[in-house]
């Protein structure tokens, strides 16, 4: 039998990082007018202190196409390089075209595949895990993985389990052949069951037939919190031991930014070597979904507080209810 060439790398890693914030600061005060709540209750119940929020002509693509251009320039690589690009986002309003082919123009990778990642909060984790298969397998030599999103545009300011949570921003890597491989297997899953835990007010419809309001995100934030701190550590510990890892050999713990309560209980239950860099950019960011790993990544690789080739464990978890974990090592 004739046998498949597969011209794939020995193994695929992150080679550089970047970040996009809007520079509107959002405090607390700002929000919890229309909530009726106070800055002590939002820190309480979620460790943010503030948020940013992208002004009217800043986009899901605008803000992606900047972190995908700092990602490409830490790199090394050329646009043209990328073979393909992976635009994780819950917060794109448009259901075609796609936001990854606009971005791909305006960054200059015009011929490079493109395609959106609706994996909501976990949606970089799950881009990731997809950027390392097409490496290894020689199908791309170079992926850039992006998560942009502008949450302001699909949050209620008035929903009072919503709207002192999110913020707007992008985070972008790009994914390079290697003579190791720096990105473990991804552990990924859902539980379709939880699915209107996170989930939108109504259909794009009752606003079509003008019978209903503009759809908004709604959460039933207990119920999450409790499906989080039940289902995500054994997730994280599965993606640590598929790596052939052990919890004392990771340098820094990057899970979604969901609030600072969660991550806090899952660095614990982890059992985390107090060496170990926890990321907590949620305390000025907010919840931004699929940018949240990305930009809390380029922070800490910037921080000094890790150095290249440490590891890092990262989770993303939320809508779908759907979760992605890898350990990567850092660039």
């Amino acid at each position: 039998m004739t046998r498949i060439i597969c011209p794939g790398a020995s193994g695929a890693r992150i080679l550089g990082t970047g970040a996009y914030r809007p520079s509107r600061v959002v405090t607390n005060e700002e929000v919890c007018g229309p909530i009726d709540s106070s800055d002590e209750w939002v820190r309480q119940r979620s460790g943010i202190v503030s948020r940013r929020f992208a002004r009217t002509d800043e986009t899901v693509i605008s803000m992606a196409v900047a972190a995908a251009s700092k990602a490409i320039a830490a790199s090394g690589i050329s646009p043209n390089q990328l073979g393909m690009i992976l635009l994780a986002s819950m917060s794109y309003l448009y259901q075609t075209p796609s936001a990854a082919p606009q971005v791909a123009r305006l960054i200059g990778a015009n011929t490079s595949g493109a395609l959106d990642v609706h994996s909501a909060c976990a949606g970089f984790c799950y881009a990731l895990g997809i950027a390392n298969s097409l490496v290894s397998a020689g199908t791309s030599e170079y992926v850039l993985v992006v998560g942009a999103e502008k949450m302001s545009d699909i949050i209620d300011p008035t929903d009072r389990s919503t709207a002192f949570l999110f913020g707007d921003g992008a985070g972008a890597v790009v994914i390079g052949p290697a003579d190791e491989p720096g990105i473990g297997p991804v552990i990924w899953g859902s539980d379709g069951s939880q699915a209107g835990l996170i989930a939108h007010s109504g259909s794009w419809l009752t606003v079509r037939d003008g019978t209903g309001e503009w759809p908004t995100m709604r959460m039933s934030g207990q119920e999450v919190y409790r499906w989080t701190l039940r289902e995500i550590t054994p997730v994280a510990q599965r993606a640590i031991a598929a790596a052939g890892l052990s919890v004392d050999n990771l340098a820094a713990f990057v899970p979604h930014q969901a609030n600072l309560r969660i991550i806090d209980a899952i660095a614990k239950s982890l059992g985390l070597p107090p060496h170990a860099a926890v990321a907590r950019t949620v305390e000025t960011d907010g919840n931004t979904s699929a940018a949240s790993i990305p930009l809390a990544l380029d922070q800490l690789t910037a921080s000094g507080q890790v150095a290249s080739g440490d590891l890092a464990l990262l989770i993303g978890f939320g809508a779908g209810l759907s979760y992605a974990a890898q350990v990567v090592a850092l660039p």
